[in-house]
């Protein structure tokens, strides 16, 4: 999909190597100025100066407690989880 619409990866993090969970996922999620979520068929956006730290790390943590995969870090927006739908929208 990435290579389709002319998208480069600058880094990439194995999740399952490397988790990201508690205090270091919420470092990064805070650090956004735009939060979108897709789980299923459901989108939602976050701004973490906003939105309650404990909402925002319910929908982009996943049942073992790490930030959910994918995750891209888009200029200063995530985007956490996939939709096809959202990746249409945000991603290109």
């Amino acid at each position: 999909m990435f290579d389709e619409k002319g998208i480069t990866i600058n880094e990439t993090v194995e999740a399952r190597k490397q988790k990201i969970a508690d205090d270091d996922a919420w470092e990064l999620l805070s650090s956004a100025e735009k939060i979108v979520v897709g789980k299923g068929k459901k989108v939602v956006t976050f701004d973490p100066k906003t939105d309650s730290k404990e909402d925002i790390l319910k929908s982009c943590l996943g049942r073992t407690g790490n930030l959910r995969a994918p995750t891209l870090k888009i200029g200063n927006m995530l985007v956490v989880g996939f939709n096809e739908d959202m990746y249409s929208t945000y991603v290109g």
